[in-house]
């Protein structure tokens, strides 16, 4: 699914002899581990310009707290200079942190932690190796604002000094040969003062809803690069280069479809639990326990050439088996060559044509890629439209049916038309500037109408299931 932030699709598995890797036993509950169809788990798309999904913000702890430097203009006089020294201070450390990183130099590094902090003094060194063995091309600290009241008095005891705050802090990195732009996001930073000497305490207080953690920052990594995918994971053992030979072939299969006129590069996050993977998409307890994957645009404002992440859910990723997870991440792939974080095109056509893209690399049976889609045709209920954006919700009641309506509708006019032009129809809605982009397209690539489209789609969907 693509969202504003999320692609939800439901996931595929494999069906009796389809996984012949020699994968570990699967766990019995599972018509999830039985069959490659849609309909179990969800993959989402985390970006921006689909309508009716919420979009994931990315704010600070305090919104309407004043920018560094930039006293609020409701402060006293010395409020506000002890507002600046604040500032002054906090961006002294960000800036020696940031050299150190640039320098590979883990002693300076931890010269801005603060020495009595011994967990965090652990968790940075781990950080420091983290961001050392990524393929940084730029990395950057920068200080927003910092809000007095965020620290409990028991907290600031705890720390000690002579003083101690909790400040916004932008974020940015940048992938070498993988990334446009750099990632940006906003990391809540604590400092405290002690002996004359300004030290980081915390990267880890007052998160907020919606605010993401740098996946860098949540444990140590192994990254591993291949020819045109990069995978880092947190999951000791779910060994990255075991999956860099998947994305590779997810890219290949994509460029067959879309073509090769994008960057052909994908990067793939592996966390080891539940709570890593909410923490990267800066989403509440339990939101995605139904979703195996998860695309997002890593930047505080989606758009095109912003840093996309394919956001793995450790559990039902590994379940899917090799199969199951090669159609995952050619779905997933799809939405990163097309943009789709940053598209106008509309939620049956973003995810239909994924799900094209992924069972033309690796073909299904149609009896089981859409089960519940024509379950529900044998009953009497064929779907009167397109599926809409609700139809796409995560809670949604017939999820796994919109994916197959739109899947279905995708191979339709590949079927009669040709792949190309159904890659043509695609480009045209997502290229068009006009509200009326996708009824242009369905006259001017497709000649006919949406309505008139949907008669024959209905058709077509009668006969495939024998109704």
């Amino acid at each position: 699914m693509i969202d504003e932030q999320g692609d939800t699709v439901p996931l595929p598995v494999v069906h009796q002899n389809g996984d012949s890797g020699g994968d570990p036993p699967r766990p019995p509950f599972a018509p999830i581990l039985k069959k490659v169809a849609v309909g179990v788990a969800i993959c989402l798309v985390a970006g921006a310009g689909y309508v009716g999904l919420q979009r994931v913000a990315n704010a600070p702890a305090d919104p309407h707290a004043p920018t560094a430097h930039q006293p609020s203009t409701s402060a006293t006089p010395d409020e506000a200079e002890a507002g600046v020294r604040r500032a002054a201070l906090g961006d002294a450390v960000l800036q020696k942190m940031t050299a150190a990183v640039d320098n590979d130099d883990r002693g300076e590094f931890m010269k801005a932690i603060d020495p009595k902090g011994a967990d965090f003094r652990a968790s940075a060194r781990t950080i420091f190796a983290n961001l050392t063995t990524l393929p940084l091309g730029t990395f950057q600290l920068r200080y927003v604002s910092d809000d007095t009241a965020a620290l409990t008095p028991e907290r600031q005891s705890q720390l000690g000094g002579t003083q101690s705050w909790l400040a916004q802090v932008e974020v940015s990195w940048q992938l070498a040969g993988y990334d446009l732009k750099p990632a940006r996001e906003t990391l809540p930073v604590t400092f405290v003062t002690r002996d004359g000497t300004t030290y980081a305490a915390s990267f880890s207080e007052r998160f907020v809803a919606g605010q993401r953690r740098p996946v860098w920052a949540l444990g140590p990594i192994e990254v591993a690069k291949g020819d045109h995918s990069l995978v880092i994971s947190l999951d000791s053992e779910a060994n990255a280069k075991t999956y860099v030979s998947v994305a590779d072939k997810a890219v290949e299969s994509v460029s067959k479809v879309w073509g090769r006129g994008w960057r052909q590069k994908v990067v793939v996050y592996l966390p080891a639990k539940q709570a890593q993977m909410e923490g990267v998409l800066g989403a509440q307890p339990n939101t995605y326990t139904q979703i195996a994957a998860v695309t997002m645009a890593e930047l505080d404002t989606p758009a095109v050439g912003a840093p996309v992440r394919i956001v793995a859910n450790p559990k039902l990723f590994e379940e899917l088996g090799k199969q199951g997870r090669r159609i995952v991440l050619t779905h997933e792939t799809t939405h990163v060559a097309s943009n789709a974080t940053a598209s106008p095109v509309p939620l049956w056509l973003a995810e239909g044509f994924a799900d094209y893209v992924a069972f033309t690399a690796v073909p299904v049976q149609d009896e089981s890629a859409a089960k519940e889609l024509f379950k529900a045709v044998r009953a009497g209920k064929m779907p009167a439209t397109l599926p809409t954006p609700e139809a796409f919700a995560a809670s949604a009641t017939e999820l796994p049916q919109a994916y197959e309506s739109a899947w279905l509708a995708c191979r339709l006019i590949a079927e009669r038309e040709g792949q190309d032009k159904l890659v043509k129809f695609y480009r045209a809605v997502h290229t068009s500037k006009s509200a009326t982009g996708l009824a242009d397209a369905f006259r001017s690539v497709l000649g006919m109408t949406e309505a008139e489209f949907v008669v024959q789609w209905q058709k077509y969907l009668k006969r495939l299931a024998g109704a």
